[in-house]
């Protein structure tokens, strides 16, 4: 449990990018751009600065992935399913990275 409350910021930020970029698309190419750039990026970011405070943890990297879920429905149609797969990835290799940056 107190590794959740750790994490739990962490997913707050996740969420937010999530869920709020979205909003600012206003044709399909600003929907990609944000899939494809905004959101990775802001994944790799909050996983980074997670991975550099509390080292590894594989359950966030499939917690960001499952966050993901409800968007597809909320934004996305059913093609953006492969997503969550992608950012769990992106998630766990900045969590990897900050972890190694740390140890070093």
């Amino acid at each position: 449990m107190k590794e959740f409350k750790k994490m739990t910021t962490y997913f707050l930020a996740s969420a937010t990018s999530f869920y709020l970029f979205p909003l600012i698309a206003n044709s399909t190419g600003s929907f990609m751009v944000i899939l494809l750039v905004i959101i990775p990026l802001t994944c790799f970011a909050i996983s980074f600065i997670y991975g550099f405070k509390n080292g590894w943890n594989l359950f966030f990297s499939i917690a960001i992935g499952i966050l993901f879920i409800p968007a597809i429905f909320i934004y996305f149609n059913s093609t953006a399913w492969v997503y969550i797969v992608g950012y769990s990835i992106i998630s766990s290799a900045g969590v990897f990275v900050g972890k190694t940056i740390k140890n070093k």
